[in-house]
């Protein structure tokens, strides 16, 4: 699975953390030449998911269902803050459908299946993601009657050329870091920019890594004091100190690796970190506590 990018933001109201970052999402969206269309999911929680009972299906110019549109059942599994690439599975040119690029599927967790598979979308075909008989995201409008004969949806209806720019064709849409959560209700109307930023066509360079508020997430809004000593670090050595008994900490890289990690046995409140270790860089410094909360915060180590 490919690691995605580390947001390292302010903490946001443990309410609104409770109905967010739950459940996988759809967090970009390739619609390029040809049959280069991809797919990617990303995991805001801190526990794999097993993709089994998961699945996406397109609902094709409009449609209602996705009879015509294909569905795919995913395989696999997400880790903690990771990504799931599914890609077109054409690999040979045919009338009028080209093959997939292969450097594009080289970039997939899963290759999609035959034609009507999902990953056929053309700019006016919904995506929805389904787990089991949940809709969890969707991608553009089901049903909607102007996708019969509009190239796809934009940044302000009614999709009819008369006003606004097409995005969900000829692009490539990378949801907002701020999105923290599925579409589970069919919009209307669908505005993409909402939630989506738009790249030029063909850009796949940052599939497989995503950037998203969720990293800071359940379980870390509890008010623990923590402070850290020094921070740039340059001597091998950081000071934990907290108001709270640590069980454990971790150091994260930017790509969502763990590259130390200590288990605390003292029942203490302080901690010293041994870095000489670590190569130069910004981490993410996690610390888990005997009560189930968390705390993090950015670090430096030079």
């Amino acid at each position: 699975m490919k690691k995605a990018l580390l947001f390292l933001g302010v903490l946001s109201a443990a309410a609104a953390q409770a109905q967010n970052c739950t459940e996988i999402f759809i967090s970009e969206y390739v619609e390029g030449s040809g049959n280069d269309k991809a797919l990617e999911l990303y995991n805001p929680t801190g526990t794999a998911i097993n993709l089994s009972g998961y699945r996406i299906e397109r609902f094709s110019n409009g449609a209602n269902t996705s009879n015509s549109g294909g569905v795919t059942n995913l395989t696999g599994t997400i880790q903690p803050y990771s990504t799931f690439v599914i890609t077109n599975g054409q690999t040979v040119t045919q009338p009028n459908s080209p093959a997939c690029s292969p450097a594009l599927q080289a970039m997939a967790d899963q290759l999609d299946g035959a034609y009507p598979a999902p990953t056929y979308m053309n700019g006016n075909d919904a995506i929805a993601l389904f787990k089991n008989s949940v809709m969890i995201d969707l991608m553009g409008k089901i049903g909607d009657a102007a996708m019969t004969s509009a190239y796809g949806w934009g940044d302000q209806p009614p999709y009819d050329g008369s006003v606004g720019r097409v995005w969900t064709e000829n692009h490539t849409l990378i949801r907002k870091a701020s999105v923290k959560t599925g579409v589970t209700a069919n919009p209307d109307p669908f505005i993409v920019n909402q939630q989506w930023d738009s790249l030029p066509k063909d850009t796949w360079t940052n599939l497989g890594a995503h950037t998203c508020d969720c990293f800071l997430s359940v379980g870390e809004n509890k008010l623990n004091s923590v402070s850290i000593f020094p921070n740039p670090s340059a001597n091998g050595v950081l000071y934990v100190n907290t108001n709270n008994t640590i069980e454990s900490i971790e150091v994260i890289d930017l790509l969502g690796k763990v590259v130390a990690a200590e288990v605390k046995k003292d029942q203490s409140t302080a901690a010293v970190v041994v870095t000489d270790k670590i190569k130069k860089g910004a981490y993410l410094l996690r610390i888990n506590f005997t009560d189930k909360s968390s705390s993090q915060q950015s670090i430096i180590i030079e």
